[in-house]
Parts: structure tokens; sequence; C-alpha cells
């Protein structure tokens, strides 16, 4: 499969500047936050592939305004292809606002996901705004990682962990690859394009 992953600044290169023919060849978009929903609908309008997302800590008006002909991630685990794909969308807590969660509302949510984890047999592929804790993520209160992941990349093993959140505009340079603990943690800022072998059905 190929998958187009996106987060947190819109690319121009497929918005302002696109030409018909550059989003061919896409089996799915995922978009890991903080982008404008006027963009998300730009991609699965004029793309062939279907748009998946999750919320970034930005994207408290997708309450009202979703992305329009895209599909939430938030909290569920969903068939893309033979991939599992599930979503937790949101930072750290640290100003009270929108899509923002302490480390025991993040556990808690994990928690939240045992039946469908158990139904669809684990998980493929994770997308998430902020970055796990200590793989991706920045020393301050707003950009740290979450340590409640790391229990369910050990205990799952999910092959791909898609995050956002930590980026250029936020003096980040992020790297965009790490692979830890069996885990290809990717970076998905502004624009990404993976390859993955297409599973057998799970």
């Amino acid at each position: 499969m190929r998958l187009l992953l996106v987060s947190d600044e819109e690319s121009a290169y497929l918005w302002d500047y696109y030409v018909p023919g550059r989003l061919d060849g896409y089996d799915a978009i995922l978009s890991a936050g903080d982008l404008k929903a006027s963009y998300l609908s730009f991609l699965v309008t004029m793309g062939k592939a279907p748009v998946y997302y999750i919320h970034g800590n930005h994207d408290g008006y997708y309450d009202k305004e979703p992305p329009e002909g895209c599909i939430s991630l938030e909290d569920k685990i969903i068939k893309v292809g033979n991939l599992r794909v599930l979503g937790l969308g949101g930072s750290r807590a640290y100003n009270h606002g929108p899509y923002q969660y302490t480390e025991k509302e993040m556990e808690k949510r994990i928690r939240k996901l045992k039946i469908q984890l158990l139904w669809h047999k684990g998980v493929d592929v994770v997308v998430s705004h902020a970055p796990a804790a200590g793989c991706g993520d920045m020393d301050t209160q707003a950009h740290r990682g979450f340590e409640a992941f790391w229990p369910l990349i050990r205990k799952y093993k999910p092959k791909y962990w898609v995050y956002g959140h930590t980026h250029k505009s936020y003096g980040a340079n992020p790297q965009r690859v790490i692979e830890r603990d069996g885990t290809v943690f990717i970076n998905a800022c502004e624009r990404y394009v993976l390859d993955i072998p297409d599973p057998k059905e799970n």
C-alpha cells in the first residue's frame, strides 16, 4: 500500500501549486492533526484516496466544521485495506485548551480501546498527534510526548506509529523516521510517503 501522511503544515506542493495527478497513486491519506479542514477536504476531493484524520491540539473547530468527505479515526480502529489503523488525537495538557490530555486521561482513553484491540487482534498503524515520550518529542510541556503510549506499543507492537506536533515552525528540527522496539515512528509534518506491504487479512 502507498500511504500519504500529512500533519501540521499544509503542503504548498499539494495545495497552492497543485496540478492534476499529484494525488494519484495513494491508497489512503492519514492526517496526524493541526491541518485546516478545507485542506483535508481538498485532498479528498482532488485525490482518489480516502482521507482519515485525528484532532491536533488546534483542531477544536473540527467539532462544528469537520473536514468534509473525510473519516475520523479518533479513538477507534478502522480497516484501511487490510491494515488495522488506530487514531489517538491531541497533545499533552498545557493551557486547558481542547484536545489536550494529562497522562492519566490518555491512559484512560487507551484502556477504553481494549475491546477494539481484542476484536481486531491488535493494530498495524497508530496515528497520534503527539509523539511517544522520548521518541521525536520536545522538551516543553506542550510538546512532550506521552508515556502512556509505551504500554500500547510494547503489548501490541504496531509496525508504524505516525505522529505530528513537533515541526520546524516551532523551532524543531524533526527526525523523520525513528525505529525503536520493532516499531517505526514517522513524523508526518507537511507530507511523507509511506510504502508498506499490504498485510494478509487479519
